[in-house]
């Protein structure tokens, strides 16, 4: 079936699934395939369970007129994306970077919701699945769309801006994020570049914090609205961020100077965008993390920093740094390993061993096999499972904690037992 022939159906209900255990009626469930899983499968039980219609890719589950067949179910699904993205005709914001995308787009999405019916990624659904889905969740409703753009190797953000197509761009910044994939911070910042790139091309416009250099170089040549410290004012962090614009004090809910950026992103979105200083002050105030990011934790026994969704040398550096400079009576670190930097692993891992141990902190804990194999002064875990064991004969009880890894380590498990 052609894509515009599809795109009819699709545009009945607006409504695209890819998961059986989260049908909607009436939606079109898009059958794609995984590395232990055959979305064809599938297909009947879709329609089953209410879906109107449900694209395979392999003919024997074809079984009836309502499973309809194609070359490539994921393929179909991209293409479908880019051809509503046209039709739709409404800006688009592009986000990428190394740290705080998600942080920085439900910000942006928050103020820019004060005046226009936005669409933004859901949760951290950035890649070549998840764009083409948030792509699909915009409306003819949908006035303005925000899309969170995630990459692990060079070319990927070359290829969900030919999906998206954004007006705007902006990358929160350069890190030593997922250097596995892109082999070093020069890597970085080539591959997440890739979004400027495509901006220049086609004369659109990126959003640029004047205090990174990086950006700065990268964007001499492509229209760009900028802001940094002497145009919206950091203030203090105490836990929380506290800044100034245009003589109106902002008090946020989020932890540590690095979201700074992040909240001035949202304001110069905002103001570009028409949004009254009295709606976006409403909107960052009114903000509350979720999803263990830099989430505050009070609990009977311990005041606790959540912030294990996810982990890099650069997200890593800085949540020590502030966590440092807050003032607690006694400070206990927990932090579970990095992933997908390769050769560079034990070196970033013993980096931050060493700026742990060199804070006023009361205690260190480190878990996992990449930190096990650091030399440390700090308490060691080959396992989570090892560390639980000591906690269970050793509580902590009237600490501030910082809890910080990488989301395979899954280390808000760890509230269970300090809360």
């Amino acid at each position: 079936m052609k894509t515009a022939s599809l795109y009819k159906l699709y545009r009945q209900h607006f409504l695209v699934d890819t998961d059986t255990r989260n049908i909607r009626k009436n939606t079109i469930f898009f059958a794609l395939k995984g590395a232990h899983f055959n979305g064809n499968t599938f297909a009947e039980e879709a329609l089953q369970l209410g879906a109107s219609f449900a694209i395979v890719d392999e003919k024997e589950f074809k079984t009836n007129e309502h499973i309809i067949l194609v070359d490539d179910v994921l393929e179909s699904l991209q293409k479908l994306a880019t051809y509503h993205r046209k039709q739709l005709n409404i800006p688009i914001i592009g986000l990428t970077g190394s740290n705080g995308k998600t942080t920085t787009k439900e910000l942006i999405n928050a103020v820019l919701s004060k005046k226009y019916n936005t669409s933004a990624t859901k949760g951290n659904l950035n890649n070549h699945i998840g764009v083409p889905l948030t792509l699909l969740s915009m409306t003819d409703k949908t006035e303005l769309g925000i899309v969170e753009m995630g990459a692990n190797h060079q070319k990927e953000i070359e290829f969900l801006c030919t999906l998206c197509e954004p007006d705007f761009g902006y990358i929160t910044n350069f890190g030593k994020a997922h250097l596995e994939g892109f082999g070093s911070l020069e890597g970085v910042i080539k591959g997440k570049s890739e979004l400027y790139t495509f901006l220049k091309e086609n004369k659109k416009t990126a959003f640029v914090n004047i205090d990174d250099a990086i950006q700065v170089e990268k964007t001499k040549e492509i229209r760009n609205t900028c802001f940094n410290k002497e145009a919206i004012q950091f203030l203090e962090v105490n836990p929380f961020v506290k800044l100034s614009y245009k003589n109106r004090p902002i008090q946020s809910k989020l932890i540590g100077e690095y979201n700074y950026t992040n909240i001035a992103a949202a304001i110069t979105m905002g103001t570009y965008f028409n949004v009254s200083e009295t709606a976006i002050k409403e909107a960052l105030e009114s903000y509350v993390p979720a999803n263990n990011r830099s989430q505050l934790i009070a609990t009977k026994k311990n005041t606790i920093i959540l912030d294990a969704y996810n982990a890099n040398p650069s997200s890593m550096k800085v949540a020590l740094k502030n966590f440092n400079i807050l003032k607690a009576t006694s400070k206990v670190v927990i932090l579970g390993d990095m992933f997908e930097l390769g050769k560079e692993s034990l070196q970033e891992h013993q980096a931050i061993v060493g700026l742990a141990t060199s804070c006023t902190f009361n205690e260190t804990f480190f878990i996992g096999e990449h930190f096990y194999q650091t030399k440390s002064e700090g308490k060691q875990f080959k396992t989570y499972q090892e560390f639980e064991d000591y906690l269970k004969k050793n509580p902590l009880e009237n600490q501030s904690i910082l809890i910080k890894g990488s989301r395979g380590m899954r280390l808000e498990r760890i509230l269970e037992f300090i809360g």
